[in-house]
């Protein structure tokens, strides 16, 4: 893996950007989402409180997109087609849904129209991380 790991670091960078612009258009632009988050205020931070920690948020994500980027790498060492990216993604996005915003349904008090807001919005990005490895990564 070791001979891959400036594609990989690369690939990932450029997926980690992506994430966060359709992040940024999927659960800031869409009202009806952004106001079944105002509706739980007892858990999520103010907006305020979150730019402070968005560093974090950033680096996180880095490292969790280099891990899959990675796990790509090692299953497809010489890059990939587009739809291996896709089902990659898919594969990646199932395992966000369920093992993340499922279980965060049960564990707490939210609404089930927030769950599957997220569920969708997490389904999308993930996916797209998934063909956007495919598409950077070329071993």
């Amino acid at each position: 893996m070791t001979t891959h790991l400036p594609g990989i670091a690369l690939a990932a960078l450029l997926a980690t950007v992506a994430i966060f612009v359709l992040g940024g258009i999927l659960f800031g632009a869409l009202t009806a989402m952004r106001k079944e988050f105002e509706r739980h205020t007892a858990l999520y931070r103010p907006r305020e409180q979150m730019k402070k920690v968005m560093p974090l948020a950033m680096i996180s994500m880095y490292v969790g997109i280099f891990a899959a980027t990675s796990l790509f790498a090692m299953g497809f060492p010489d890059g990939a087609s587009l739809a291996l990216g896709g089902q990659f993604g898919a594969l990646l996005a199932v395992f966000v849904v369920c093992g993340f915003v499922l279980h965060n349904h049960v564990n707490l008090q939210i609404s089930t129209r927030l769950t599957v807001y997220q569920a969708v919005a997490y389904f999308i990005e993930w996916f797209v991380v998934g063909l956007l490895i495919s598409v950077f990564y070329k071993g």
